[in-house]
C-alpha cells in the first residue's frame, strides 16, 4: 500500500513538473524580389511583418528571405526612393513586390501639383508622391497659415485624415493597441515630445505617415507619424 502510494506521489510530482522541449511556435520562410515600375531591383529596401519594422533588407538584386511566424498576416516594404507597398501572406511563401512610386498601397494615384515635393521621413527624404499614405505638405510663406492661433489649430484646419483635440493629434485610419493613441512628433527630422510652442508663423511644412511608411520608425511610429519642418531649418537633398 505504501508503496502504491509512493508511487502516485511521484506520479503526480512529475505531472507538475514544468514541460521542457517543447517546440517553438511554427515558423515559415518567405522570399522574393522587389523591383520599381522599370523593372529594375530595388536593393536596400525595409521589409516589415505586420507594419513592424525588421531587421532585413533587399540585396542588390532587389532579394530579401526573412522568417516569420506563421501567424504573420501582412508583408510590407519599404524604400526612401521607390515608395511603399503592403499584401497580406495569406499561406504564400513567395511574395514578389513592384514598388509604382505614383501610386499608394492601395493603388490609389495621388495626384497632386505639389508631388514632387520633399518630406523628411528620418531615415532621409522622399518625395510626396512616393509616400503611399496620407500626406499633406503646407507652403509656410502662405499668409493664410499665420492667422491661425497654434499649431494645433493649424493642423485641424490644413491637414486631411487627422483629428484633433485641444492639444491631442489622432491619425485617421489606425487602430492602436499601445495604451495612448498619440502618434510619434518628428521635427526638423528629431523626435519632440511636444509641438506647444511652435507657431504656425513659422511653420514650413507639415505631413503626416502611416502604415509602412511610419513603421521606419519601428514601434514608435505604430500610431503615425506627424512631421513638422520650421522656416529657416535646412532641408536634406535626395
Amino acid at each position: 500500500m505504501k508503496t502504491s502510494y509512493l508511487l502516485f506521489l511521484i506520479f503526480v510530482l512529475f505531472l507538475s513538473l514544468p514541460v521542457t522541449g517543447q517546440k517553438a511556435p511554427k515558423k515559415i520562410t518567405l522570399s522574393g524580389i522587389v523591383t520599381d515600375s522599370n523593372q529594375k531591383p530595388v536593393s536596400g529596401a525595409l521589409i516589415l511583418i505586420d507594419n513592424k519594422k525588421t531587421n532585413t533588407i533587399t540585396d542588390e538584386k532587389g532579394a530579401y528571405k526573412i522568417r516569420v511566424s506563421a501567424k504573420a498576416m501582412f508583408l510590407s516594404v519599404f524604400s526612401v526612393n521607390s515608395g511603399a507597398k503592403e499584401t497580406p501572406i495569406d499561406g504564400r511563401t513567395e511574395i514578389n513586390f513592384t514598388l509604382n512610386s505614383s501610386q499608394s498601397a492601395s493603388g490609389t494615384a495621388l495626384n497632386d501639383p505639389s508631388d514632387n515635393e520633399t518630406l523628411d521621413v528620418g531615415y532621409g527624404t522622399m518625395k510626396k508622391k512616393d509616400i503611399s499614405t496620407s500626406v499633406a505638405k503646407i507652403d509656410g510663406t502662405n499668409i493664410k497659415y499665420s492667422s491661425y492661433q497654434n499649431i494645433y489649430d493649424l493642423i485641424r484646419g490644413e491637414i486631411p485624415g487627422v483629428q484633433v483635440s485641444g492639444n491631442r493629434i489622432i491619425i485617421q485610419g489606425i487602430s492602436s493597441f499601445n495604451l495612448t493613441s498619440d502618434p510619434l512628433l518628428v521635427v526638423d527630422g528629431s523626435v519632440v515630445n511636444s509641438i506647444d510652442d511652435i507657431s504656425p508663423r513659422i511653420v514650413k511644412s507639415v505631413g503626416v505617415l502611416k502604415g509602412p511608411a511610419a513603421s521606419i520608425y519601428g514601434s514608435r511610429g505604430s500610431n503615425g507619424v506627424i512631421l513638422i519642418y520650421l522656416l529657416g531649418a535646412p532641408e536634406k537633398q535626395n
